[in-house]
């Protein structure tokens, strides 16, 4: 029997398989799973125990292709949904590391945001840094900040909302989500940096692509934005 193109959590949860190969794992992330250490036990929403604890109860997913280990190479916020890149071992997830922190891997997303911004396409690149009045979130931090870049162009404008790509060049925690705050477009359903919407997040990662480390091959792994779109009023999108 073929392995599943779907990983099945012991909750019953499905999460769609995307793509994998002898070293990793790109899976579609559903919204309301973190990704912290296995052993952060703060939250019952742990995606890396879930996926640990699967591996080790040697659920059907897992055993059927004799897996040991997986391990989140980044992160994707909580409530943020679409690609997420997880290696088969410890060599893998050094190695495509390494591709983000050296900034070889290319992201998109899509984000709807409140307002409407006052060019087709820009670049943000204010520096972010820790928020010391709210534990966890961060700020525009101009002296003391880390670099952080990211392009964004509009794609769509709707009623109050707009549809918008993004490009993060740089990986800093809610990069996206406060520098389109901090330039009057808080994403929709944001509750961190703008306000809640029983719609959720309006941020998908739709598309991850580099150059693997170990076979040279160009890898671009996508998303599907069916869903996304039609949740926000952006269906029409899908014609293009």
């Amino acid at each position: 029997m073929p392995a599943p193109s779907h990983i099945e959590l012991p909750t019953g949860e499905i999460i769609p398989i995307l793509y994998e190969d002898r070293s990793v794992i790109a899976i579609d992330k559903p919204p309301g799973w973190m990704l912290v250490p296995f052993s952060w036990q703060k939250t019952t929403r742990n995606l890396q125990a879930a996926l640990t604890s699967s591996i080790a109860a040697r659920d059907f997913w897992a055993r059927s292709r004799n897996l040991k280990y997986l391990r989140f190479v980044h992160r994707l916020d909580a409530e943020t949904t679409g690609v997420l890149l997880l290696a088969k071992s410890p060599g893998a997830v050094r190695a495509y590391s390494q591709l983000f922190e050296n900034r070889r891997m290319n992201k998109l997303y899509l984000a709807v945001v409140e307002g409407a911004p006052e060019s087709n396409e820009w670049t943000c690149r204010s520096k972010l840094g820790p928020d010391p009045k709210r534990h966890g979130l961060m700020k525009i931090d101009p002296r003391h900040g880390k670099p952080a870049e990211t392009t964004f162009r509009l794609l769509r404008k709707g009623p109050g909302t707009c549809l918008l790509e993004a490009r993060p060049f740089t990986g800093r925690t809610h990069q996206i989500r406060v520098h389109l705050a901090a330039n009057g477009l808080p994403i929709v359903g944001d509750e961190l940096y703008g306000r809640a919407d029983p719609r959720g997040l309006g941020l998908r990662a739709i598309e991850l692509s580099y150059v693997d480390p170990f076979s040279r091959r160009r890898i671009c792994i996508r998303a599907g934005s069916g869903e996304f779109l039609d949740a926000f009023g952006f269906s029409d999108a899908l014609k293009e």
